[in-house]
């Protein structure tokens, strides 16, 4: 079974994670969810409703304590396919460009750049400063996809939950991993 860690920070965009969560899970994946405190809170304020209370009864979905450090997923040792932190705020990017591993989603993204495996950053901010842009800059050099949560209109969506599910394809598609979330672009014939 693979095995995917989403990170949900403080930054606007909850719903994103959720689509994300949601797809991977669909996929028959399994998923170690880890929110930041202000994570938890924007994802209340914006979704109406707690982390717990929306993965109640959600299979394959595990959520990690953002302070423990002896969670598996702190570990290069324990396999998992990919992560993504979305959304991914731009305090969160600086400690992560900067190897500042001191909770355990900055320590988890840490490992997947040690390990050289799949990391997605959603950054959802604007406008953007030369300090953001120089801390993704660095990200990427050192591996990670910097994805701004930047949603397409080319198939025209009618609901906000067509946006959130085109990020998250577009996260699944980042991670090496073929999606129905959003009708992939064909081209135009006349």
């Amino acid at each position: 079974m693979e095995r995917y860690i989403v990170g949900i920070t403080g930054a606007s965009g909850s719903a994103y994670a959720l689509a994300l969560i949601d797809a991977l899970l669909a996929r028959g994946a399994r998923v170690h969810a880890v929110l930041t405190g202000m994570g938890e809170q924007v994802l209340r304020y914006e979704c109406g409703l707690g982390f717990d209370e929306w993965a109640r009864g959600r299979e394959n979905l595990q959520t990690e304590d953002d302070r423990d450090l002896f969670s598996p997923i702190a570990s290069g040792s324990f396999p998992v396919s990919g992560m993504a932190v979305a959304p991914c705020s731009v305090s969160t990017l600086g400690r992560i460009a900067a190897g500042v591993a001191d909770d355990l989603l900055a320590r988890a993204a840490d490992v997947s750049l040690a390990q050289r495996r799949p990391l997605v950053l959603m950054i959802r901010e604007t406008p953007l400063s030369a300090v953001h842009l120089q801390n993704m800059l660095t990200l990427c050099r050192a591996g990670a996809v910097i994805l701004p949560a930047c949603p397409g209109f080319y198939h025209r969506p009618q609901t906000v939950g067509e946006l959130t599910g085109f990020m998250a394809g577009k996260v699944l598609d980042c991670l090496g991993l073929k999606n129905e979330c959003y009708p992939h672009w064909k081209g135009v014939r006349e």
